[in-house]
């Protein structure tokens, strides 16, 4: 029987876990963790500083010798462990996100699956780090290469996929042998607190996953950084705030791994089946309430079928049920908070007032919460500020072309380069996009594209490196080679 949310956070460590110990901030301060349905305060949590962070980063560097000498088959165990305990409480665990975050409980449930499956994908990658041998070309020297932990890695995660952002970057890190430090955001920390104790009941050692919860960012990451012990920082969160880590990064030479924003555009060409067009569009717009990176931004349709998929898109849209996360039959949750909906307010008004006519939604309704109703624009002008903007909502912005060059032109007039959709029954065609779209994942007929066996990442200003898939454990082992006289 699942618990209720109450007794669930209640079991919760407190916001700081070092050296495998749950406490307070060295100051004494909390913040509040709001649910952004009602508005009510769920849960109080230390608010870490510069002494949690020192604390933090003291003991993942005191410990990193120890964790990468634990044989890889012991690692992948606790991994598969964690795994298994991820899926048996699935349905706790998505209470518990949609709770913090909005997300309905069906979505919750979906990322818990998503999410435990970095886990299952990268114990089997823990046996299976790989080095090389040979004979230098003179036939003079034996280079051997060894793959080896990068060493104490900084973990910062974002708000919207509370679950799966932590064990795309904690799955391999301990799969490699690497001990962490992990930040993950204000917005939605319960969720990362509940990975933890898994962790902990799956055998992960003291002093290997260290968290520090804070309200002041820079304040924690910043140290850590300069402290001259973490070797990598890994960071899913926007591009301004990515640049700022990247520079600090610079002083000491850290190796990085950035997911930053998204603009994704979604191609409708004019022989797609429209059936298909707007079924993964539905998906690759409303995922998460259409704030998630990978969302589409912009919606760019064929002139000759733009009327006809727009009616179909927001016959789809107006039927979706909007509510508290938490109900059972709700499709469309809150947004995070306040300023989310705030944005989405200003981006919907400035495309009218540039000439976009609204199909559906629009305009925010009353009441407690962070709602904003399924929107779908027409004729958006490519000046709209929603067209360079990451909506971050639930707003379809369709937009008119004539043909596959300008479409091209369109999809790739912008700084961002994370994924791109292309609906075409035509193979060649759809194939050409995939080679033109600059982007560094490409779904074709499909909403989702992301999947733990992939790489997952972009290019131009979505970032640097790939998370999961055959990749993702490269990012967290250093090469070595090791020299040998032939005698």
């Amino acid at each position: 029987m699942t618990r209720s949310v109450t007794d669930i956070i209640a079991t919760l460590g407190t916001g700081i876990h070092v050296d495998g110990t749950w406490r307070d901030a060295a100051s004494g301060a909390t913040f509040e963790v709001e649910n952004p349905a009602t508005g009510e305060v769920v849960a109080r949590l230390a608010d870490g500083g510069a002494d949690d962070a020192a604390a933090a980063i003291e003991t993942a560097a005191r410990t990193q010798e120890e964790w990468a000498a634990v044989p890889a088959r012991e690692r992948a165990e606790i991994l598969r462990r964690a795994y298994e305990l991820l899926v048996e409480r699935t349905d706790e665990l998505a209470l518990l996100m949609t709770t913090e975050m909005g997300k309905p409980l069906a979505e919750a449930r979906g990322e818990v699956a998503y999410g435990a499956e970095f886990f299952r994908w990268f114990s089997e990658e823990a046996c299976r780090i790989r080095g090389d041998a040979r004979r230098s070309p003179d036939g003079k020297t034996r280079l051997m290469v060894t793959h080896e932990p990068v060493g104490p890695c900084i973990l910062i995660t974002p708000w919207n996929f509370p679950l799966a952002m932590g064990t795309r970057k904690i799955g391999p890190a301990i799969a490699a042998g690497c001990t962490m430090v992990f930040k993950p955001a204000n917005l939605t920390p319960l969720t990362s607190l509940y990975l933890v104790d898994v962790l902990r009941e799956a055998g992960l050692p003291d002093g290997v996953l260290n968290v520090v919860c804070t309200t002041d960012a820079g304040g924690v990451v910043e140290p850590w950084i300069d402290s001259g012990l973490a070797r990598k920082l890994t960071f899913t969160g926007s591009t301004p705030v990515g640049k700022i880590l990247l520079e600090q990064c610079s002083r000491h030479v850290l190796r990085t791994s950035m997911e930053l924003g998204g603009n994704a555009p979604f191609v409708v060409c004019s022989d797609a089946d429209l059936d298909t067009a707007v079924s993964a569009a539905m998906a690759a717009k409303m995922r998460n309430m259409g704030e998630a990176c990978t969302a589409a931004n912009r919606i760019l349709v064929h002139r000759s079928v733009i009327e006809e998929f727009g009616r179909r898109l927001s016959e789809k849209m107006s039927a979706l049920t909007v509510g508290d996360g938490t109900a059972e039959g709700t499709d469309v949750g809150p947004l995070v908070e306040q300023k989310a909906v705030d944005k989405v307010v200003d981006l919907v008004d400035d495309a009218v007032d540039r000439g976009a006519r609204v199909l559906c939604g629009g305009r925010r309704g009353d009441g407690p919460g962070h709602f904003y109703p399924p929107t779908v624009l027409t004729d958006v002008s490519p000046d709209a500020s929603l067209m360079s903007t990451e909506i971050f909502g639930p707003v379809a912005a369709l937009v008119p072309f004539d043909d596959d060059d300008e479409a091209v032109r369109m999809a790739n007039d912008t700084e961002f380069g994370l994924v791109s959709f292309v609906i075409s029954e035509n193979l060649d065609r759809a194939l050409m996009y995939s080679e033109r779209l600059q982007a560094g994942m490409v779904g074709i007929n499909v909403g989702v594209v992301s999947n733990p066996a992939g790489p997952f990442g972009g290019i131009k200003q979505s970032g640097l490196g790939r998370e999961g898939g055959l990749t993702g454990i490269e990012e967290f082992v250093e090469s070595k080679l090791v020299a040998i006289p032939v005698r």
